[in-house]
């Protein structure tokens, strides 16, 4: 029901510039899923695979995520495992210094990626996705770490100010969210588990990635 098959629009976007196309089309199926979600540490996004398209490439991305702990808001997104502590360690800072005069406080934990537009389409559970606003005294992720290398290139975490949306997500809902815009989750319903579809225009990601629980099928 899940089987993703990456290539489609693209190709011919990759044609029109001039890049070779890949010859076939490239298949996950929902066992593949089923057997990366199996192994996946909680709240810690699982790429797929990384597809070469010719002139960019596409990331293709599951990830599961349970309710907060009691006290807690919400969960993050994009963020692999142990990436808290490498920005903590590295402690480069992004997004503004300070939040502008009278603007809204939004959620901690969220994050935006400077070059990788993301797709979510919704596959079991729930929850609240908060999308937008700007980034204070964030954190930037470092350039050997998960989020960068394997995840979503270059990325900047912390709590947002400013002109945010929240809307309720559920089975078979997608959202797309451009560029530079900051996201993460709150008040999930229970779980939430989803798909994230990630084009990869400046190939900024592991070339040629590919889970190691499906390359073990």
């Amino acid at each position: 029901m899940f089987k993703v098959i990456a290539g489609v629009a693209a190709l011919l976007t990759a044609s029109t510039m001039g890049f070779a196309q890949p010859k076939q089309a490239v298949d996950i199926t929902k066992a593949q899923i089923d057997e990366v979600l199996k192994y996946a540490p909680p709240a810690v996004d699982q790429t797929l695979r990384v597809i070469d398209m010719g002139g960019y490439a596409m990331s293709v991305a599951v990830i599961h995520r349970g309710a907060p702990p009691a006290g807690g808001r919400g969960a993050g997104a994009g963020r692999g495992a142990g990436a808290g502590r490498a920005q903590a360690a590295a402690a480069v800072p992004c997004g503004l210094s300070e939040a502008p005069a009278g603007a809204k406080e939004g959620p901690p934990g969220m994050i935006a990626h400077d070059d990788t537009v993301e797709t979510y389409v919704v596959i079991s559970g729930g929850g609240t996705l908060v999308t937008g606003g700007e980034i204070v005294k964030g954190r930037r992720s470092p350039p050997d770490s998960e989020v960068t290398k394997i995840l979503n290139g270059p990325s900047c975490s912390g709590r947002v100010y400013g002109d945010f949306v929240s809307r309720k997500m559920g089975v078979g809902d997608i959202s797309v969210i451009p560029a530079g815009m900051p996201h993460g989750w709150m008040d999930i319903t229970g779980e939430v588990t989803y798909l994230s579809i990630r084009p990869d225009p400046k190939k900024v990601l592991e070339h040629g990635y590919v889970n190691p629980h499906i390359k073990e099928q």
